[in-house]
């Protein structure tokens, strides 16, 4: 025998189950590019390439100020694609945002890096690695660690398989890149110490500073494929704005368009007596 329901109890757990099945319902789907704004990303002048690329941000909304997330990104970036030059491709340049001037980020220099696969290229058998790392203060008030490697080459006529470097000399040749990047930074701002250790010197690349060593050390024991391999910034000076503007060409960094002089002098029409 079934069990009696009465018909209230009975409309009341029918009505239990419709609201059940209210939680199914997909809820609306929101793009969430459609809260987000894209900055341009400027590079020093230092650099051939001014405009690098664009970047995200989250539209300002109440308290979150879209500037306040975008100061302080660290981008990276081939330096062959801020040269125009392929053969300096093996270099990776980071540049910081700095300042924000309407839809662009002005970026300063932030660190060097090679790139593994050249690292891996140059290391071989039957030489020598030799490594140094100094660190400078420029004349703007950066304090910048500098890595130097190098390695060892045969010399003129020589016919033994090995080119090892004795103990004595390889201390003789990290001597010597102590000296010559400390001297090349010393005497430079920032601007200018970027400017030697991206430069390419050489057929093969190199930089200013590296060249350098592989001369001075000539003497001691031939060298080859050296370079400056990374530069890194530890302490930057107090944040100065008129300093950036400067190092992105003064009042136009952001690319505003000021326009064009006038050909003829403006001339105020005369009065006119009735319309």
């Amino acid at each position: 025998m079934g069990t009696y329901i009465p018909s209230i109890q009975y409309r009341h757990i029918n009505a239990l189950r419709l609201s059940k099945g209210k939680k199914g319902l997909k809820k609306k789907v929101v793009d969430p590019f459609t809260r987000k704004d894209w900055y341009d990303i400027k590079a020093p002048s230092m650099f051939d390439v001014r405009q690098v690329g664009k970047t995200l941000v989250n539209r300002t909304q109440g308290l979150r100020n879209a500037n306040d997330s975008l100061l302080g990104r660290v981008v990276e970036m081939s330096l062959g694609d801020l040269s125009k030059d392929e053969s300096r491709s093996f270099r990776k340049i980071q540049l910081k945002v700095d300042e924000i001037q309407g839809k662009n980020c002005l970026t300063n220099f932030y660190r060097m890096d090679m790139t593994t696969d050249k690292l891996r290229s140059m290391v071989k058998k039957w030489q020598s690695l030799i490594e140094a790392f100094v660190d400078v203060k420029t004349t703007d008030g950066y304090l910048v660690r500098l890595f130097a490697v190098s390695f060892t080459s045969r010399r003129r006529n020589q016919i033994k398989k090995t080119t090892y470097a004795q103990a004595a000399q390889i201390r003789q040749i990290r001597k010597k890149m102590f000296e010559i990047m400390t001297e090349e930074a010393v005497a430079c701002d920032l601007k200018e110490l970027v400017a030697k250790v991206t430069s390419s010197a050489s057929q093969s690349a190199q930089d200013a500073i590296a060249v350098r060593i592989e001369k001075a050390c000539q003497g001691i024991y031939p060298l080859q494929n050296t370079y400056t391999r990374k530069v890194k910034i530890l302490k930057a000076p107090k944040f100065d704005v008129s300093a950036l503007l400067a190092l992105h060409g003064g009042a136009n960094a952001a690319g505003d368009d000021t326009g064009a002089k006038a050909s003829k002098d403006f001339v105020e029409p005369a009065i006119q007596a009735s319309v």
